[in-house]
């Protein structure tokens, strides 16, 4: 009833909704849900800690129960709230990975060169393109639709978390991507007798090139880049859209409204990535010997 609920009245992102029952599937497996007091819920986080569960899993856990308890008592199931005093651990605020702009160049070179066929190699190139230019999230890139794209678009629109739409600019090279990569597509569908809706069909032409392929493709990418590919994700290269913007003198409102973030205190943590990569380069830089001791 819970998640059905939240579902219906927050819109929100089936990803998220997936990870409140994977939280609340592991909290009813360990405790009985409907009479747990306090102190059973308080004896359940002791337990993940001991467990060895992540701080920002922990507390993260602990948000699944206190919303499911407060539907429960909104809704009469129950005649008390016995998750709404309890205090978790706070998640900790840890900078974004990001990378270099040269770093940026070497993957879209890379992109380009990755894939058996031309065709797959166009689309690769159309991928990294979009993602550095636009920072849209993975799940909002790979399922973008074709009709999004259709008469070479300034600006594309987007549909976000909790199906909230916003515009995005397209640069001059993800423009020039999408023309190399549309006509292939078009001819890889043909080929298999398919139709798809979206600019990045699978191989069935049913669904879209799914988040795990493109996880596993920027991993494959980095590696062909020369890079570390542990610490670069798809989630990287937006953090590197939004890092590179704010150093070239952008506005944080105006990347903000990019990236889709509801909250800009969620984007202001760019300025600290910003401090630590000016920090680093006076300690590496400065010409003052022992300097960096100081």
């Amino acid at each position: 009833m819970f998640l059905e609920a939240i579902r219906a009245e927050r819109n929100i992102a089936d990803n998220t909704l997936v990870s409140y029952h994977h939280d609340l599937k592991d909290f009813s497996a360990s405790v009985d849900i409907e009479h747990a007091g306090h102190d059973v819920i308080t004896a359940y986080l002791l337990a993940l800690e001991t467990r060895g569960l992540a701080q920002a899993t922990r507390a993260r856990r602990l948000a699944s129960i206190r919303q499911l308890y407060a539907f429960a008592f909104q809704e009469g199931l129950r005649a008390d709230n016995p998750a709404a005093r309890i205090k978790g651990p706070k998640r900790q605020k840890t900078l974004p990975a990001t990378l270099r702009e040269n770093e940026v160049d070497a993957l879209l070179e890379a992109a380009g060169k990755t894939g058996k066929t031309p065709a797959l190699r166009a689309r690769n190139t159309c991928l990294f393109e979009l993602l550095y230019a636009t920072g849209l999230r993975s799940s909002e890139l790979v399922s973008l639709p074709l009709m999004a794209v259709t008469g070479d678009p300034q600006m594309i629109l987007v549909r976000g978390k909790g199906g909230v739409e916003r515009m995005v600019p397209l640069s001059p090279p993800a423009r020039a991507a999408l023309k190399l990569w549309l006509p292939q597509r078009d001819e890889i569908l043909k080929a298999r007798g398919r139709q798809s809706r979206f600019l990045f069909p699978n191989k069935a032409g049913e669904s879209h090139f799914s988040r795990v392929q493109f996880f596993t493709l920027v991993k494959n990418v980095a590696q062909n880049a020369g890079l570390d590919a542990t610490k670069i994700s798809p989630h990287t290269l937006r953090h590197a859209f939004a890092t590179h913007l704010l150093a070239n003198g952008a506005d944080l409102r105006a990347i903000q409204m990019l990236l889709g973030h509801a909250d800009i205190a969620t984007t202001e943590i760019y300025t600290h990535v910003l401090d630590e990569r000016l920090k680093a380069l006076v300690l590496e830089k400065h010409p003052l010997e022992g300097f960096q001791h100081k």
